[in-house]
């Protein structure tokens, strides 16, 4: 159902319930959909019910519309509706510079540096240009164990065997 054909009353503020029935919506799914788009709703008073603004409300019924109508999750909802604002993506960049920067030439360094990589960690111990083997790998040395001072035990009184015990019943 597009948000178009939801008549939302002319009204500034609505409660919780009166969200959920015009987007028809439990209300745990809305306060599913604050977490995941916290600046939905008015955050609620001391003494009242959380509140939202008929923006807010328009925002519940474009949710849903991209959720339930095209199958998006929440976090691509979220991106659609960033795109739709033309908001900065989570980098802060606008996506749409993002897509019009010269990703493949930025791919294509990352891609020579690694092969470098691979080619560097591929040679032979002591076969780099330094040749005197210090990346070679080595087990650590075993560590010595020094022995500890003893302090001299003190003897306590003999605990009683059961079986004195038992005598002396």
């Amino acid at each position: 159902m597009p948000a178009e054909t939801v008549p939302i009353p002319n009204r500034s503020l609505f409660r919780q319930n009166e969200v959920c029935e015009i987007a028809q919506l439990q209300p745990y799914v809305l306060r599913s959909w604050e977490a995941e788009f916290p600046d939905l709703g008015v955050a609620k008073t001391k003494d009242g019910p959380r509140v939202y603004r008929r923006g807010d409300v328009e925002r519940v019924l474009r949710i849903k519309q991209l959720l339930f109508g095209d199958g998006l999750t929440l976090a691509g909802a979220r991106r659609r509706m960033q795109e739709e604002r033309g908001e900065p993506d989570a980098d802060g960049a606008p996506l749409d510079e993002l897509l019009k920067t010269d990703a493949r030439e930025r791919i294509l360094r990352v891609r020579q540096s690694l092969r470098e990589l691979a080619s560097l960690l591929a040679q032979r111990p002591g076969s780099h240009a330094g040749g005197d083997g210090e990346f070679q790998l080595a087990a650590p040395a075993p560590a010595h164990r020094m022995k500890r001072a003893t302090k001299p035990a003190v003897k306590s009184a003999p605990a009683k065997s059961a079986k004195r015990r038992a005598a002396a019943r």
